[in-house]
């Protein structure tokens, strides 16, 4: 097996590194991940699974809003409001869990999350009024939402940066099908054998994943394992196909520098981050236009059913659209970054002199989100389409397509920062995922709270406008990264 990258390398292990140093093998002979190309797709597909529960969670839930409003004989409004509680709990959990997935390790917070999203399925499929509604819907999203975190996390153990766009776009490839899927599953399910098999169905799902994971899923996180040759002390930490992994892992010397000492859990780790002069503008922008696109499918629902007197399973087709352009959008854009971090280290090797320079002044800004205001204003565009078309009434074809374009952009923009957030804190990367986390959940459970009264009081087409008005706010903001990059510097100057 080739050596991959000499590239990348990971940060100083004392705190989250400020800068995106390129990451790197310690010694020529040491490979960046002993990892084979077979295991590290499995790994994919594992961690990709697993954040589809965050999703599922979320969006199966959707097409049975009226349904359980009415027989918890509350009003639409407060069942809304488990929507915002579930993005509340969204943004923080994964404060706590990639704090300690990032010392204790990938798989102990892997079990730990789905021991607690299993316990709240079966208390959600069993539950009988709004208050023990709105408290399991909190200890769900708890449980569920760690999983992009932690896949997140994974990704970055594994990968170099070279790599890094492409696996982090099938990985929200697969973390976005629920959004195609899930309502379509919760429409069905809710329209035939009631919206507490919603629930049951999350529940097997779980419990099955859990054993899957028990089984099959191996120690990543370097402070561990290494680069994947050392073999973890903690039995907690060791796998069933360990054996399997030891004879499929290609031979390689070992690293020569230890494993990083013991180190606290920091839990306070994403919120520096986000503070953080080169993160928090993307982190900002992007916490607006999620806040956008939540916005827009949460209250689909409501005015499908209103303006187009549609049904249960209906209306979960109509959110097909919507998820579909997620998924494409993703898997296109994770293309995009890994040929424009090649354009970046093509220009930048040529441009620079000695790897240390190098290394010190690449543009890892602009490698990652050169491309963001076109997604930008084309998610502008869609929100306006979307919201002027169901103001009169037009054909439900032209915003379901609307939605898939929204789906598509907002995604890709997610994808972007996302990325370019594991590439500037390696060794951090489930808390930096975190810190993402935190900002777009908590901006988009105020935007959930706010939509219905926005769209009362305005009307949804004048309502949208207004939220594309806070878009281009954001998109200006966005233009003073590179402003402040070039005049500020890089933090450790």
């Amino acid at each position: 097996m080739k050596p991959e990258s000499h590239q990348d390398q990971t940060a100083r292990p004392e705190r989250p590194s400020p800068t995106a140093e390129l990451e790197k093998p310690t010694t020529p002979n040491e490979v960046y991940s002993t990892f084979t190309h077979h295991q590290k797709w499995l790994l994919m597909i594992l961690v990709s699974t697993a954040a589809t529960f965050s999703g599922f969670a979320s969006n199966i839930y959707f097409p049975a809003l009226p349904t359980i409003a009415n027989d918890l004989d509350v009003s639409v409004t407060l069942v809304n409001l488990t929507v915002t509680t579930y993005m509340i709990f969204q943004g923080l959990a994964p404060s706590i869990w990639g704090a300690v997935a990032d010392v204790k390790g990938r798989r102990m917070a892997y079990m730990c999350t789905f021991i607690v999203f299993l316990g709240a399925c079966i208390g959600l499929a069993n539950m009988q009024n709004y208050a023990t509604l709105l408290v399991l819907r909190c200890l769900q999203s708890t449980g569920s939402a760690s999983t992009i975190a932690i896949g997140s996390g994974v990704i970055g153990d594994i990968t170099t940066r070279a790599e890094r766009g492409g696996m982090m776009g099938v990985f929200q490839a697969g973390l976005l099908v629920p959004l195609a899927a899930g309502p379509i599953i919760g429409g069905a399910l809710a329209g035939s054998l009631g919206w507490r098999s919603i629930f049951w169905f999350l529940t097997m799902y779980s419990g099955v994943f859990l054993i899957v994971l028990l089984l099959a899923f191996p120690e990543t996180l370097r402070s561990l394992v290494g680069n994947g040759s050392l073999q973890p002390t903690n039995l907690l930490h060791r796998h069933p196909l360990a054996l399997y992994q030891r004879y499929q892992t290609p031979s390689s010397k070992p690293q020569d520098h230890p494993v990083q000492p013991h180190k606290p859990i920091d839990f306070l780790a994403p919120l520096r981050i986000l503070a953080n002069k080169r993160a928090i503008l993307p982190i900002a922008f992007l916490a607006i236009y999620y806040t956008t696109w939540q916005m827009s499918i949460t209250a689909m629902s409501t005015l499908f059913t209103r303006i187009y007197h549609l049904s249960e399973t209906q209306i979960g087709l109509t959110f097909i659209a919507n998820g579909v352009g997620a998924m494409l959008g993703t898997l296109v854009t994770g293309k995009v970054l890994d040929m424009e971090y090649r354009r970046a280290q093509s220009v930048h090797s040529v441009c620079s002199e000695g790897e240390a320079q190098q290394e010190k002044l690449f543009p890892i800004e602009r490698a990652r989100l050169r491309l963001l205001p076109l997604f930008a204003v084309a998610q502008c565009g869609a929100l306006l389409t979307f919201g002027w078309t169901l103001e009169y009434g037009v054909h439900i074809s032209v915003p379901i397509i609307a939605t898939f374009v929204t789906g598509w952009t907002a995604v890709s923009i997610q994808a972007m920062v996302s990325t370019y957030m594991v590439d500037l804190f390696p060794e951090n990367s489930a808390s930096a995922s975190a810190a993402v986390n935190l900002a777009r959940c908590l901006v988009g459970a105020g935007g959930t709270a706010g939509v219905e009264g926005l769209i009362t009081a305005l009307g949804v087409g004048w309502a949208l406008t207004v939220v594309v008005g806070v878009m281009g706010i954001g998109l200006v903001g966005l233009g003073l990264q590179g402003w402040l990059r070039k005049r500020g510097g890089d933090d450790e100057k």
